[in-house]
């Protein structure tokens, strides 16, 4: 499929559902505690999203049946969220998307529940600065692989592994669109980012290894070595003054 460019108008529109999609981050880390079930924290993101006059992206998105995906620990993403209650300790990945006249927003946030162990508020650090360093690549005449090896350079040095089976994508009318936007890859490969591009910047980073594994609910994705996994998403756009971060949380 080509990739679509969107002009100021549109970018306009997507400014609403990325704003929706970055608050309810802010909603998910507002009853983030231990002892609340991560199908309670759905409930808090669902109900936020839908008062705003928008609709969950992910509910029944190919089947998925809630409003976010909610990974705990050695979930990378895809988490259903259920009966589980978080404990102090763990780290709780939040995804979710709001679609609102006619334009997708995407952002993902990995939290901690309490006090979390040294090694794991390491990998969140990491991670998130991992995502950052590959937004300053996200600039008109660069390429998807600038983006791409920002990612995997930065992570690499920790001996943390990228999950290569999933990638960012680009965002608009559709929730998935091209561009693939892996997490790994060679500078000045790939497509050449352009103005008027909306992309999703995800990193997916692991403790140990790259490999994961999807359970039988055809969803949860797990890291194949048992260890804990980060992950970090913004919702960009490429204009010309440079990578403008649409699901900015206020």
């Amino acid at each position: 499929m080509p990739i679509v460019l969107k002009n100021q108008s549109e970018m306009q529109a997507m400014l609403k559902s990325c704003k929706i999609s970055a608050d309810a981050l802010n909603v998910a880390e507002e009853v983030i505690r231990p002892g609340i079930t991560t199908k309670a924290i759905d409930k808090a993101i669902h109900d936020y999203i839908v008062r705003c006059g928008a609709k969950p992206s992910f509910l029944g998105l190919y089947g998925f049946p809630a409003s976010a995906c909610i990974s705990v620990n050695d979930v990378v993403i895809h988490g259903i969220p259920g009966s589980y209650r978080l404990q102090e300790g763990d780290i709780v990945s939040v995804d979710v998307g709001a679609y609102c006249d006619g334009f997708h927003g995407d952002n993902a946030y990995t939290f901690a529940v309490g006090k979390i162990s040294a090694e794991n508020e390491q990998l969140l650090r990491e991670t998130q600065a991992a995502l950052y360093k590959a937004i300053e690549q996200a600039v008109a005449g660069n390429r998807i692989g600038d983006i791409s090896h920002a990612v995997e350079a930065h992570v690499s040095q920790f001996g943390y592994g990228i999950v290569r089976k999933f990638v960012g994508h680009g965002v608009g009318r559709a929730l998935h669109e091209d561009p693939e936007v892996p997490n790994f890859g060679k500078a000045g490969h790939g497509p050449r980012l352009a103005e008027g591009m909306t992309i999703a910047i995800e990193p997916m980073i692991t403790l140990k290894g790259d490999g994961v594994k999807t359970l039988p609910d055809g969803w949860t994705t797990k890291t194949a070595s048992g260890k804990a996994a980060a992950h970090f998403e913004h919702t960009i756009a490429i204009t010309s003054n440079g990578p403008q971060i649409l699901t900015k949380r206020g």
